[in-house]
């Protein structure tokens, strides 16, 4: 079977996604006048949410390639 075209929307969403927490986190970084502290959380916690976001991807890409027909399971 063909899995390029399922894969399509996935992986766009999660770029758009990962990029938005990275610009968050890149913004957050010019931010002054704030503890060291808040703005290292600032910056991790979006930074942790892409990577995750990278897990999530990868996990629905193995599904989608290793997809069969889920009807004639029942």
């Amino acid at each position: 079977m063909n899995h390029g075209k399922k894969m399509i929307a996935p992986i766009v969403v999660a770029v758009i996604i990962i990029a938005y927490y990275v610009g968050v986190a890149v913004l957050f970084a010019s931010v002054t006048g704030i503890t060291v502290i808040i703005r290292v959380l600032m910056i991790v916690v979006p930074l942790i949410l892409a990577a995750v976001m990278v897990g999530v991807l990868i996990s629905r890409i193995k599904e989608i390639q290793g997809e069969e027909d889920d009807l004639s399971q029942y």
